[in-house]
């Protein structure tokens, strides 16, 4: 089976995916409902933006992490981040 192509983001997307993928509290599933990206994909997109030393510890931090996966996720938690995390508008 061919591996899907990456998606082309815009820069301010682009830029939003890799905090997102940075955030400990969000989960892939918030990432691939907002932009329409698996895992596998997120992960490809990290390895190619990122320096590689970067890439390797973010690699590291995000792997089998329960607030990354929302299977591994505790039920009680039903949000992406943390209810502070963003400045009111």
């Amino acid at each position: 089976m061919p591996k899907s192509p990456l998606k082309i983001l815009s820069e301010p997307d682009l830029s939003r995916l890799i905090e997102m993928a940075w955030e400990d509290r969000t989960p892939f599933d918030a990432i691939e409902k907002t932009f329409g990206l698996p895992e596998p994909q997120v992960i490809a997109i990290m390895r190619r933006e990122l320096k590689r030393r970067s890439f390797e510890l973010w690699r590291k931090r995000v792997t089998g992490r329960a607030t990354k996966h929302a299977a591994l996720r505790s039920k009680l938690v039903t949000r992406a981040y943390c209810s502070t995390q963003y400045k009111q508008k």
